[in-house]
């Protein structure tokens, strides 16, 4: 096996295989599984990890919340390519993609302080960092993602524990 891979946007024949990379993190309630039609749903949203022979080694989402802020979502790599770059270059995709959209800020949810650290994100004291109005318009959204980055009640219970982290672009 090499140490090559190449960073490419999600096809619908990706989802088993971006199921299989979240299903360990899932039952490890380090990231939140999800069923399979929210996958397809937010299947432009992806971007894939795949190594020289064609096998989807990792993956990672890009969500845009609003005009300015977008959240890095669902980064998973597979054991046998943790620590081989293979999360740095999905990051630094999702985050060329944020910029390309006129995105301003990325945030994350994560256990990953560290990582996400050297990509230049910062742990967020508090969500003053959110103007109140585009605040009171978030609150509109149904998405789960946003829910937990407004710290709303109703997510607390599912909360896997993680660390808000924002970074400016």
């Amino acid at each position: 096996m090499t140490d090559s891979f190449t960073i490419r946007p999600a096809r619908t024949s990706d989802v088993a295989a971006i199921k299989r990379l979240v299903a360990p993190l899932a039952e490890e309630r380090i990231l939140m599984a999800k069923e399979t039609v929210a996958y397809y749903e937010s299947l432009q949203e992806f971007r894939i990890a795949e190594s020289d022979d064609g096998e989807v080694i990792g993956c990672g989402a890009l969500h845009v919340m609003w005009e300015d802020l977008a959240e890095v979502r669902t980064l998973a790599a597979s054991n046998a390519w943790r620590g081989r770059g293979v999360g740095h270059a999905l990051v630094e995709s999702l985050l060329a993609e944020a910029a390309a959209l006129g995105v301003s800020r990325v945030f994350c949810l994560t256990f990953e302080v560290d990582f996400f650290k050297r990509h230049g994100f910062e742990v967020m004291a508090d969500q003053s960092a959110l103007d109140p109005q585009v605040y009171s318009e978030l609150l509109r959204s149904h998405d789960e993602g946003v829910a937990e980055f407004l710290d709303l009640a109703r997510v607390k219970p599912n909360t896997l524990g993680n660390t808000r982290m924002i970074k400016a672009l």
